[in-house]
């Protein structure tokens, strides 16, 4: 289930001892948040912060995550810069997090009493043979080294995509492909068609990477047809595959750090 839900005053920062009530005068910037980051917050959470806040949020004297009392983190943006400088002074130390993690634990502490009612994440062992076996991932993507080009490398994904980001991936790769990464199609001076990927472009020259993933650079000047596919080349796992085994191929995707 892929549903936006509005966030809720019913916590506050990593607790971070942000206890005072909040004026009237403070906006908010964090209206709405994905099941898929919440819960993968909750386990950013359980490893980051439960040992002080406890799994409740309500074990530090005076400070309960759920309250909504978020005296220094009224916006999102206040939230993720407690997190990572900590408060001088207190217990509350710097927390260094990737893109995924941080936008998990904000979603999770706005929105700890929220009931996840679809697992979004599995079992990443499963996971991964999904990913070198019946997702045939390594045709086209770059992982550590080893598989294809053809596809942006995965190495790093789980620290620059959210999990929301690559569940919507999974279930529509057409509609959520970055510019940079849609396939394009030229057709040279003699009448060679080549498909590939972009690498680089500029107003006279564009580099990509063939379909036999070799590194190709053409002036526009001498193509006879240079254009953007709208299609992209991997398929909608959520054809292929049941809410299990996505899950567990989400959960081995965001445990890849680099």
């Amino acid at each position: 289930m892929q549903r936006l839900i509005r966030g809720r005053w019913l916590v506050a920062c990593a607790g971070f001892c942000l206890v005072a009530g909040i004026g009237q005068g403070y906006a908010q910037d964090h209206t709405e948040y994905e099941p898929a980051d919440i819960e993968y917050g909750r386990s950013v959470y359980m490893e980051q912060c439960a040992a002080c806040h406890g799994e409740d949020g309500a074990a530090v004297a005076g400070v309960d995550l759920r309250s909504g009392q978020l005296r220094r983190a009224a916006l999102d943006r206040e939230l993720i810069q407690v997190i990572r400088d900590g408060i001088p002074g207190t217990g509350m130390l710097a927390i260094e997090l990737d893109t995924a993690e941080m936008t998990g634990i904000v979603a999770y502490l706005r929105n700890m009493t929220y009931e996840i009612d679809v697992a979004m994440l599995g079992d990443a062992a499963r996971g991964r043979a999904i990913f070198e076996g019946a997702g045939d991932c390594l045709s086209c993507h770059r992982l550590q080294g080893q598989g294809f080009r053809t596809g942006p490398d995965l190495t790093r994904i789980g620290s620059v995509r959210t999990l929301s980001a690559l569940r919507r991936s999974l279930l529509d790769p057409t509609g959520t492909m970055r510019p940079i990464d849609r396939p394009v199609e030229l057709v040279t001076a003699d009448g060679a068609r080549i498909t590939g990927r972009r690498l680089n472009e500029d107003t006279s020259t564009v580099q990509i990477l063939d379909d036999a993933a070799s590194l190709r650079s053409f002036d526009k000047a001498d193509l006879r047809e240079f254009r953007v596919l709208e299609q992209s080349p991997m398929p909608a796992y959520g054809d292929r595959f049941d809410a299990a085994a996505l899950a567990d191929l989400l959960a081995y995707l965001v445990s890849l750090k680099g």
